[in-house]
Order: structure tokens, then C-alpha cells, then sequence
């Protein structure tokens, strides 16, 4: 009989991440979950010696996809497709877990049946390298004061992240897989095709997942929101244009029109308060030095004579 959690492990050339992933999955306080590792054109034998060292037995296996061939997405269905599992998880390899998290999100799903999935309390925690080694430096809430997962708010930012988001498997016979023509914002994607007919529950208080951010690091250590930024503002439009298009096709392009010539008129408006400010700041400098430096005033009168 598979485990109930399945969870999908991203990694590519980063094996002290992963290393630490692996241990973050062991130490949850559930143990019924299967692990796949996705090994997105990597070391294949890098990874397997770390999961070999990671102990895990037959509850984990390996999937290497070629250089070039994959990608976040790709690498996203190819795990979700290796699993048989009731839920799943993306756990990308440098972020983390409260040793809860299994526990109470399958807990949460198992009492929530029309709930397409569940997101729990978020923390940022920043990390930055000293001396080869990975040293938290911060943390921060992500989204402090959310209570619920709303599609309004997600329309207008993602407010869930991949560790964060236990969802059913049978989903994607319904909703499709993620999309592999974007190269980020796939969870953003998903989750939208989601809200769509379902609900997402939210499980609120104590932060049980951990998004670790590295906003100095480059190249492989980089997070996709800072190392992707190119590509996270593509995509974010791509994902947007298509909804658009989809309303358009449906209803015409009448309401759209609309909305897109008063945001043209309200950017105007407030293109003009803006300067109308600067301007009376300025005068309200130049009145402050007149009054309480008046030789200085006078140079500066002199200085825009000669101008002249």
C-alpha cells in the first residue's frame, strides 16, 4: 500500500542543500510519505551517494533527468508522475520544514475533503554564506495576518509557496499538470487552475513551513525569485495575458477596454499630484532657506541671474 505524502524533491548542483532537505524530510514526526528526488540535469552520482547517505531505505528513489532536458516544470511533473501517493508536496532542496508539517497538513486534508489543499503558516528565514557554510542571518513572516487563501489575492499576488502547499494528486487528472512552457511562477499557475472550482484551506498560527531566501547569492546557490527575476516577471504576465484572452474570447473585449482606459486615466491623475507635490516641496524649501539663510538666498538668486 503507497505511504499517503508523497513529496517531490527538486535539486540540481546543490548537494549540501539537498543534504539538508533529505534530513528535514526524516525528521518529520509523520512517517508515512514517499520521497521522490528529482535530479534536474545534475551529478547523477552526486545525488544518488547523498540519498544513499541519507538512509532513507526504500521510501525514496531517484529520478535524473538529462542536461537540458528539464527544467522547473518539467522536473515538477516528472516527480508528481513517479508518485502513487494521495497527496503531495513540492520540498525544493534549500527550504524547510516544522517537524509537524506532514502531521497536521494530511491531518487537515483528511477532515477537509472539499478542499482541493491546504497551505500552512509561512516563515522567510534569510541565509547567507560564511565560510562555505549556510548561516540563517533573519526570519520574517511571509504574508503576517493571513487567514484564508483567497482567489481575490491571489489574482493580484501569489500568496502561497511550493513547501508550504499539500495538495490532492487526483487534481491534475482535472485541473492538468504543471505548466512546462513557463520557466517560474508554475505554483502560482497551478494553484490559480485550482481556485477556480475549489477551495485551498489555510492552516494559521505557528509557521510550519520555512522559504529560505539568499537575495546577495548568485548562479546555483540563488533563490528562482531573485536568480529568475527575468523570468518571474515574463511568466507573470504570460499566466495573466492568457487569462485575459480566455475573457475575451468568452465576453468580448468591452469590460477590458474599459478597465484598461481608466487605469491609463487614474495613472495620469496621479502622475500630476506627484508633481504637483515635488513643486510645492521645493517652494516650501526655498521659503525655509529664505527666511532662516538669506545670504544663501541671495547667492542663489545671484547664481540664476548669471545663468540668464
Amino acid at each position: 500500500m503507497p505511504a499517503r505524502a508523497g513529496i517531490v524533491v527538486r535539486t540540481r548542483h546543490r548537494p549540501a542543500f539537498l543534504r539538508r532537505a533529505l534530513g528535514d524530510i526524516a525528521a518529520q514526526r509523520s512517517d508515512d510519505w514517499q520521497v521522490v528526488v528529482v535530479n534536474d540535469g545534475g551529478d547523477a552520482a552526486e545525488v544518488d551517494a547523498l540519498v544513499d547517505e541519507a538512509a532513507l531505505g526504500d521510501r525514496v528513489r531517484v529520478v535524473h533527468i538529462a542536461p537540458g532536458d528539464g527544467g522547473r516544470c518539467v522536473a515538477a511533473n516528472a516527480g508528481v508522475r513517479a508518485l502513487e501517493t494521495e497527496y503531495v508536496v513540492l520540498h525544493d532542496d534549500d527550504d524547510r520544514w516544522h517537524p509537524a508539517f506532514l502531521e497536521r497538513t494530511v491531518a487537515w486534508l483528511d477532515a477537509h475533503a472539499a478542499h482541493a489543499a491546504v497551505s500552512a503558516a509561512t516563515e522567510i528565514v534569510y541565509e547567507e554564506n560564511r565560510g562555505g557554510t549556510w548561516v540563517e542571518v533573519g526570519r520574517a513572516p511571509f504574508w503576517a495576518g493571513m487567514s484564508r487563501i483567497s482567489l481575490g489575492e491571489m489574482m493580484s499576488v501569489n500568496r502561497a509557496v511550493p513547501i508550504s502547499v499539500v495538495y490532492r494528486r487526483r487534481l491534475h487528472e482535472e485541473i492538468g499538470w504543471y505548466d512546462e512552457t513557463l520557466d517560474a511562477v508554475e505554483d502560482w499557475d497551478l494553484y490559480l487552475r485550482m481556485l477556480r472550482d475549489h477551495e485551498i484551506g489555510f492552516l494559521a498560527g505557528e509557521p510550519l513551513a520555512f522559504w529560505t531566501q539568499r537575495p546577495d547569492s548568485v548562479g546555483l546557490d540563488a533563490n528562482s525569485m531573485f536568480g529568475l527575476a527575468a523570468e518571474h516577471a515574463r511568466d507573470d504576465a504570460v499566466v495573466r495575458d492568457r487569462a485575459l484572452a480566455e475573457w475575451v474570447h468568452r465576453e468580448g473585449p468591452g469590460l477590458p477596454l474599459y478597465l484598461a482606459s481608466l487605469q491609463t486615466q487614474l495613472a495620469a491623475h496621479v502622475d500630476e499630484a506627484v508633481d504637483r507635490l515635488r513643486a510645492e516641496l521645493r517652494e516650501d524649501v526655498r521659503r525655509e532657506i529664505d527666511a532662516h539663510q538669506p545670504l544663501l538666498s541671495r547667492v542663489r538668486r545671484l547664481r540664476s541671474r548669471l545663468r540668464r
